[in-house]
């Protein structure tokens, strides 16, 4: 898990916007629409980085359509604090 956050942010363009989110989805759940607005950034910025983290199983979501909530998994909660190395 480590690797695959080490990747994300320092390793791919858009690293920093993910580890924002990241950072936001620690305090608590969020939608994409008030992650956008929390973070000042465009909902289709927001969207995008959310399915990355989706697909590398560090933001699962709960629930349907508009109504969906996006939260760290277990593992990315583990290793939160290789994510605040990363980002330091």
């Amino acid at each position: 898990m480590k690797n695959i956050m080490l990747w994300l942010v320092l390793g791919t363009k858009g690293g920093n916007n993910r580890a924002r989110i990241m950072k936001k989805l620690h305090s608590r759940p969020y939608n994409a629409n008030q992650l956008s607005k929390k973070l000042h950034l465009n909902y289709r910025t927001i969207s995008h980085h959310l399915n990355i983290l989706e697909k590398n199983n560090i933001v699962p979501s709960a629930g349907e359509n508009y109504g969906v909530i996006y939260l760290l998994s277990d593992e990315a909660e583990k290793n939160y604090d290789s994510l605040n190395n990363i980002w330091v």
